[in-house]
């Protein structure tokens, strides 16, 4: 498995609070390595966009 590294990270600042990314904290999402502040944070948007990944797959096997 690939290491996930701040110099590859997309984005500087923690989507959900606003603070520094950190080393501990990446994942990769859509093809992008995104960091958050601490785990808990990365940990939380992996769980938000399972759901919302599932919702939209609903959606669209309901719509065709």
């Amino acid at each position: 498995m690939e290491k996930l590294e701040l110099k590859h990270v997309i984005n500087a600042i923690c989507p959900w609070s606003g603070e520094p990314v950190r080393a501990d904290s990446l994942m990769r999402y859509r093809g992008a390595v995104v960091g958050f502040c601490n785990p808990g944070c990365r940990d939380k948007f992996a769980r938000a966009s399972a759901a919302f990944d599932a919702a939209l797959a609903a959606l669209a096997e309901n719509a065709g």
